[in-house]
């Protein structure tokens, strides 16, 4: 995001939390197995463990996640956990505090180690932490990212910088691609593709860490890292997920440049069967790929922080 932040959505426009859940109840009821808050940052909006809670209760019952900065976990997880959250993903780029300031603009670091911690304890395992590795900026911290996922019980995930920035100033050629990370993660330790025939549309290729530095003070028994290679090792072929925007706008894709509006139709009258059929025909028109690498790509109006990550 840019230092000065994106222009908050005026609140009409948002979906109401009963609106929410209407169409969660819909997607669950068309075959949805999965449902994850993120954003922007979710937590930011109030009475999310109500959100999930109702979610919960939803049958048959979807299993339910969060992606958050994790500025405001070490507040909520205990409750996000006992509304019934499944799983946490953090958003940390870096282990120091200098950088994450420059990367994220504000000085929060330690809310953010202390809402992984929260986090652990309130039984949201296995918590996975997201990092970004940025060219010149943080490119040289994998091995220690790693590391002290390492030692915490974290799972680490890196994921490679897409087109998705607001500035639109995404330069292919300045990405860390995933060979790199690999490259960078095998230098220290000794890894292992992890064969998974249940990967399904899992975006994250999976590595077993068998040896490096420390090992006797790894807190877990088969340690694993992924690797997310969105642009260099597309997964398009495999994708099931569709997006939710909170204003109500249905994504096929993360960079789809068209939308449906559940939000009118619903707002108009519309009925759950017509919702679904919104749904549906939204799917069937999914592209067979983001296309990224193809000459005519156009990058969506709408920022990662907009569309839900």
């Amino acid at each position: 995001m840019p230092p000065e932040g994106l222009d908050w959505l005026p609140k009409d426009t948002l979906l109401t939390d009963d609106e929410l859940i209407r169409l969660v109840r819909i997607a669950v009821g068309l075959g949805v197995t999965e449902v994850r808050l993120t954003g922007g940052e979710p937590l930011l909006r109030r009475g999310v463990p109500d959100l999930v809670a109702r979610m919960a209760a939803l049958r048959p019952r979807p299993e339910i996640s969060i992606t958050t900065n994790g500025i405001l976990l070490d507040r909520d997880a205990a409750g996000l956990a006992a509304a019934g959250l499944d799983r946490v993903n953090v958003s940390l780029d870096t282990l120091d505090p200098e950088r994450f300031k420059r990367i994220a603009f504000r000085d929060k670091h330690a809310a953010v180690l202390a809402g992984l911690r929260a986090a652990q304890a309130a039984g949201l395992a296995p918590v996975k932490v997201n990092a970004v590795l940025l060219r010149g900026i943080n490119d040289d911290e994998a091995p220690d990212l790693l590391g002290w996922a390492l030692r915490e019980g974290y799972q680490m995930r890196f994921i490679e910088q897409m087109p998705l920035d607001a500035q639109h100033g995404w330069d292919r050629a300045a990405m860390v691609t995933a060979d790199e990370i690999l490259e960078h993660l095998r230098a220290v330790y000794a890894l292992a593709p992890v064969p998974d025939p249940d990967r399904g549309s899992a975006p994250a290729e999976t590595w077993a860490v068998l040896d490096g530095p420390d090992r006797a003070g790894w807190a877990q028994d088969n340690p694993r890292v992924g690797v997310v290679g969105s642009v260099t090792r597309p997964f398009c072929a495999d994708c099931d997920r569709v997006r939710l925007t909170a204003d109500g706008q249905l994504r096929n894709c993360l960079f789809a440049t068209t939308e449906s509006d559940l939000r009118t139709a619903m707002r108009a009258g519309a009925d759950d069967d017509e919702l679904a059929g919104r749904f549906i025909a939204s799917i069937a028109g999914k592209k067979a790929g983001h296309g990224i690498d193809g000459p005519d790509f156009q990058q969506p109006d709408r920022p990662m922080s907009a569309i839900g990550g």
